[in-house]
């Protein structure tokens, strides 16, 4: 099973990269990772500024066991080239990567990276956002060993198919599942996009469940309230954990009798559900250790 799958990723929180109060904040709230934002969240006169701010912040060591990203500006855009070769010097856990929508892209990004001295645990984060991306999907996760995780990026794929933001979000289900089809096939981890109704705390849930019931392995979101709600929704309950040790107990004992046929509950139980259990135990002795 891939570690870019298994490292626990259920709160990826977005930090504007002009706000040193919000970096600060950032150290004391539980979320499995950050990503510190010198894209959207960022004015053009303030980009130099946060970028220094940014880059310091993820070099400080001072965000204990969360994972620490850096989204820089887009390919094409005045700032791209700058911001990787700052973060490659800062060397965060990955830099994100906006508008990704072809594998080129992708080793455009390795190289500059390498050039310019990132180490070796700086990985790459994908964002796909745009119909080219969903039906490129595949080749963007497979362009290179150092992109770890792909990640949703569902406002502008909505803006981009003229779609309306509707509860369950219909009109993007052929775009996730695309995506999610290209993760699993790689190896890779995949992030669903973010809910941008932050008063919404119901549907925000549901979109979670979602998630989860897709196969997500964790959301991206916009305000330090979603990331306890975001946790609970991506982490295995204790009904899951219960039911993954049974089922593996199970299948070990009639391993050691001989016998072909396992049921759990009344169900028949077969090598792929031991792998599915192994899966939920792994992440959730995973979650435990933080």
């Amino acid at each position: 099973m891939s570690d870019a799958i298994l490292r626990p990723r259920r709160s990826v929180l977005y930090m504007p990269g002009a706000n040193e109060r919000a970096l600060e904040k950032a150290k004391s709230l539980p979320a499995d990772a950050l990503i510190l934002d010198l894209e959207d969240a960022v004015a053009p006169d303030a980009k130099a500024d946060a970028r220094k701010r940014v880059t310091a912040a993820a070099a400080s060591g001072e965000y204990g066991y969360r994972e620490v990203t850096i989204r820089v500006n887009g390919p094409g855009s005045a700032w791209h080239a700058d911001d990787l070769r700052a973060a490659a010097e800062a060397g965060p856990d990955a830099v994100v990567v906006p508008k990704v929508d072809s594998a080129e892209t992708v080793r455009e990004v390795e190289r500059a990276l390498e050039a310019a001295g990132a180490p070796d645990r700086t990985a790459i984060w994908a964002m796909v956002e745009t119909p080219r991306a969903m039906l490129d999907a595949r080749a963007v996760a497979a362009a290179s060993e150092r992109l770890t995780v792909l990640v949703m990026g569902t406002n502008d794929l909505a803006k981009e198919l003229h779609a309306e933001h509707v509860p369950g979000r219909a009109p993007l289900l052929t775009g996730l599942s695309l995506a999610l089809l290209a993760a699993r096939d790689t190896g890779k981890a995949i992030l669903d996009g973010v809910y941008n109704d932050v008063k919404n705390a119901e549907g925000f849930e549901a979109e979670c469940v979602q998630g989860r019931q897709f196969g997500f392995d964790g959301k991206t979101l916009i305000h330090p309230s979603q990331v306890e709600p975001c946790n609970r929704a991506f982490a295995p309950s204790a009904e899951q954990i219960a039911h993954a040790r049974k089922v593996i107990d199970a299948f070990d004992e009639a391993t050691r009798e001989g016998r072909g046929v396992v049921t759990v509950d009344g169900r028949m139980i077969e090598n792929l559900h031991v792998e599915d259990a192994r899966r939920v135990l792994a992440l959730a002795e995973a979650i435990a250790g933080r």
